[in-house]
Formats: structure tokens, sequence, C-alpha cells
């Protein structure tokens, strides 16, 4: 008997050019939420909560910061590395602009630069890792709009201050 496997959504924009300039939000998480990569210490009350990253948040960290040298056209914005996600900012400004250059991984017509980049980034850290500590995929959102980037902006400064009501708080 053939057991029914979910039906499972599309995670990206139909018809949209994700190697296209502009700006992306995306979410990376680690496996089963384990929270590896910080710890949020204070209480909130007298004491503002801070990210204390941990040895796999400073290589992700480090990653993160050598990710704006290895691409000529992809910025980091923003990033905050929380205990089990990390946020980033990305800004896209890609000279060398291909649009069709789709990949198994992504539907077409899109192009694979912001998967590119996840996708680099994994690879970097899980080699220092000696493990892979990443879940499968990952989250994006397209910035529309200068409000909306103003609004991810806030949202990854106060992300450590909201850990407890965070969506991936376990």
């Amino acid at each position: 008997m053939k057991s029914k496997l979910p039906k499972r959504k599309p995670t990206r924009l139909k018809g949209y050019d994700y190697g296209a300039p502009g700006a992306y939000f995306v979410t990376i998480c680690v496996k089963d939420r384990k929270e590896l990569l910080s710890q949020i210490v204070g209480d909130g009350v007298h004491d503002v909560p801070k990210n204390v990253l941990t040895s796999y948040g400073k290589i992700a960290e480090k990653q993160i910061n050598q990710m704006n040298e290895f691409y000529d056209y992809i910025t980091v914005d923003k990033y905050i590395v929380m205990p089990n996600h990390i946020h980033l900012l990305l800004s896209i400004t890609n000279v060398e602009y291909n649009p069709g250059c789709g990949t198994s991984r992504t539907p077409s017509p899109t192009s694979a630069t912001v998967a590119s980049f996840v996708s680099t980034f994994k690879r970097f850290c899980n080699k220092e890792y000696g493990d892979n500590i990443w879940q499968r995929s990952y989250h994006d959102h397209i910035i529309r709009g200068e409000r909306d980037y103003q609004k991810i902006w806030e949202y990854i400064d106060t992300n450590a201050l909201r850990w407890e009501e965070d969506c991936f708080y376990v």
C-alpha cells in the first residue's frame, strides 16, 4: 500500500525572477529548531536581553560577513543570528543579470541567485561545523518598497528583544 506524502506548497512567488535586482528577506533555520547558534540572556525587566553567539553562531556570523566578499552583486544589508535561525536582509545589484537561468531546484524562469547564496552560506558553515545543522530549505520574502524594507530592518533590529514571542521560539 502506497503511503500518501503530503503535498508541498510552492515556496516561491510564481513568475518572479529571484535573480532580479532588489531586496530580499531570508530566514534560514536549524534542523529540528535546535538552539545551536546563540542564547538570549537577560530577563528583559531590569536586564535588556542580549544575544550571545555560541561557537556555531560565531562561525555563521563569520560566514555571513565573508559572503559580502564572495559575491560582488549581493550585499548583506542587515542580519541577526538567533538561537535556531538566521534572518538576512539581502540586496541584489546584479550587473551581470541573466534572466531565465533557472535551476532544477527553483521553478523556471527564476534565477538561482538567492538560492545560490543560501546554499553557499550553508555549505561554508557545514564545512567548519563538520556536520549539516541546517533545515533543508529556507524562507524568503521579496521586499516591496522602502516601507517594507524599513519594517524588515526594524524587525531584525528588535528580534532578540522579542525572542519569547518569536514563531521559532521552542
